[in-house]
Order: structure tokens, then sequence, then C-alpha cells
């Protein structure tokens, strides 16, 4: 299993939209791949490490496929779709990372 992670870092003057991802943004998403999606995760961010430090991320959106190739498969014809949201509920970059889950 290999997990998709999408964070959006906490930038000064970040924004992020929250409703509109978990509401308009992830439908997309799981719309677009399909069956190839095998689990979605949001998380926000609330804090960092010290008490009253913020967080590193915004919010962080995780998806799970059965492999590297099972994702690129499903994300290619649509990757341009699924960017071209994003200015829709964020105006930071996203910092996208492939993991193999180990357990």
């Amino acid at each position: 299993m290999i997990k998709v992670s999408v964070m959006y870092p906490n930038n000064e003057g970040g924004t992020f939209d929250m409703a509109y991802y978990c509401g308009t943004h992830i439908p997309l998403v799981r719309q677009k791949l399909g069956a190839a999606l095998k689990g979605v995760a949001v998380e926000q961010g609330l804090a960092g490490p010290l008490p009253g430090s913020p967080p590193a991320f915004l919010a962080l959106g995780h998806l799970l496929f059965e492999s590297v190739e099972a994702f690129q498969a499903s994300f290619g014809p649509h990757a341009q779709a699924i960017m071209a949201d994003i200015p829709n509920y964020t105006n930071t970059q996203p910092t996208i990372q492939i993991s193999e889950v180990k357990l």
C-alpha cells in the first residue's frame, strides 16, 4: 500500500478553505481516481509541537493506493483537472510525497 500525502504549508498569508476542500475538491478527486483510490484522510493543522506554536501545515490530504503504478495510472489522465482546482481553496503551493505504508 502506498500513501500520497499532499501537504499545504502554513506560510505567512496562507489561506485554506477546509469546507471547499472536503465538500468539493475531495469528491472531485474521488470521482476522477475511481476504484484505484482505496482511502482518503484529511487533516487540519492545529498547532506545532510547543504550546502556542503554529502548525507547520494548514492541512494535509492523504490518498491510499495499492501501488505507485495504480496511483500514476489513475492520476495521470486527470492531473490537469485536479491541479486546476487548487486555487479554489488555497493560495499555497502544496508539497507532495509518496510513501510506502509499513504499519
